[in-house]
């Protein structure tokens, strides 16, 4: 319980350190609980239900497993194409370029299906 506490109290105190409206009281209204809710799951004496933990992270931009210290990484990075800023921003070249990828990447495929089913001949 004290790691979830420990992160949930650094996490606000950080954003607190930038913007004094970050108090116990303003983070439990965002939640939708009492201050004193919130304050026991800052002390560790009480664990967040996962809905609100969910909640606490939305807030903080942070990933759960972090808040419940089952990582050190406070938020992994996004890996969908969309990382790199959509198609959208995708210049003409990338795009013909992603597009000859996957032709080739389709085509390396079914070679590889037509050499098993050859193997399995």
């Amino acid at each position: 319980m004290l790691i979830v506490g420990k992160r949930i109290r650094g996490e606000r105190e950080s954003l607190k350190t930038k913007d004094s409206k970050w108090t116990q009281e303003y983070v439990a209204d965002l939640i939708g609980i009492a201050r004193s809710t919130y304050t026991a799951y800052e002390n560790g004496t009480k664990l967040p239900p996962i809905d609100t933990l969910n909640k606490i992270a939305d807030i903080f931009d942070c990933d759960t497993d972090y808040l419940s210290g089952r990582s050190l990484v406070r938020k992994k990075p996004e890996t969908n194409m969309s990382f790199f800023g959509g198609p959208e921003k995708y210049s003409v070249d990338e795009i013909v370029e992603m597009e000859a990828a996957l032709i080739r990447y389709r085509e390396m495929k079914l070679r590889a299906a037509k050499e098993v089913e050859k193997q399995n001949d």
